[in-house]
């Protein structure tokens, strides 16, 4: 990924918490047929590893967990984006020389790729993304409410993905390097927005 020094994220806990905020990624791999993408809810495990482990899991019938992975494999989680319009700037107005952009916010973790099926570390798994997002619902769902045939037999439908990563490479790019009467400009525009991903963008633009 390409990161200008104005929009790099280098501190590894705000890496953390950007992938935890983002818990939808495409996984890709290189293959000899070609890339391979699949879009995964992903965990992030900070307690295992170096850097950190992801989890997932593929279904069964999906031949990418399937094919011979070139390199590592790349986890690409993406935050709230949105079209900056030179016409936010007070630039603008001053000289003109102003052009459209794109805020956004992204990290890309790479690691290699480790896929199982033992029941076990599944329902693990598939346990531990479930918590995770019904954990703030006022009647939680969990795995258990479910019978428990029924479990063991989707159990066989998938396949668990666990993936040590080697690098985790952050990038925020909001319009950090416009000058400040340009930044607030923006702010101002994207709050107005009725738009709530476009919104999201403007409370993170730094005064």
């Amino acid at each position: 990924m390409y990161v200008p020094p104005a929009f790099a994220v280098d501190d590894q806990a705000d890496l953390i918490a950007m992938v935890k905020a983002c818990p939808f990624a495409q996984f890709v791999t290189a293959t000899p047929d070609g890339p391979k993408v699949t879009g995964l809810p992903m965990l992030f495990d900070e307690t295992e590893g170096e850097m950190g482990v992801l989890y997932a899991h593929f279904a069964r019938a999906n031949d990418h967990w399937r094919a011979e992975m070139i390199g590592e494999a790349l986890a690409l989680f993406l935050g709230p984006d949105a079209y900056v319009t030179p016409s936010w700037y007070a630039a603008k107005a001053e000289h003109g020389k102003v052009v459209p952009t794109w805020n956004y916010v992204a990290v890309q973790a790479r690691g290699s790729a480790e896929f199982f099926d033992d029941a076990d570390r599944l329902l693990d798994v598939v346990n531990r993304l479930t918590d995770r997002h019904e954990k703030d619902r006022p009647d939680p769902w969990a795995v258990s409410d479910a019978p428990e045939p029924y479990i063991k037999a989707q159990l066989h439908g998938i396949v668990g993905l666990r993936m040590p990563l080697t690098s985790l490479v952050g990038k925020r790019k909001l319009s950090q390097n416009r000058p400040a009467e340009d930044r607030a400009g923006v702010r101002a525009g994207m709050a107005e927005s009725p738009v709530a991903s476009t919104r999201a963008v403007s409370d993170l633009i730094p005064q």
